[in-house]
């Protein structure tokens, strides 16, 4: 190859790839896990009677979390079944079949 030609990028490997894409996708999620969790604490505080700080913070955490684990895996879902992963592992299941 001459000096100073140009050389293209080497393409991304599919796993590296699909992490790089779950990443992007987690924290954007993560955001959207602490929105929700901010909205439940602000509905719990709403009520009357006593509110204790245990309570506030169980429920940011509790919430928080469900929320960002719920929808980190449907994020894992989409992805692998997006990356071809679902018809590899299935096509070694049928052939065990046979």
């Amino acid at each position: 190859m001459p000096k100073g030609t140009p050389r293209h990028d080497p393409l991304p490997s599919p796993p590296h790839s699909a992490m790089r894409r779950f990443w992007r996708i987690f924290r954007l999620l993560a955001v959207l896990s602490t929105v929700i969790a901010a909205i439940a604490v602000v509905l719990v505080t709403q009520g009357t009677g006593e509110i204790h700080a245990s309570l506030i913070i169980a429920t940011a955490l509790g919430v928080g979390f469900t929320v960002l684990l719920g929808t980190g895996l449907m994020a894992l879902v989409f992805i692998s079944n997006s990356s071809g992963h679902d018809e590899a592992a299935g096509a070694t299941h049928e052939k065990d079949e046979q």
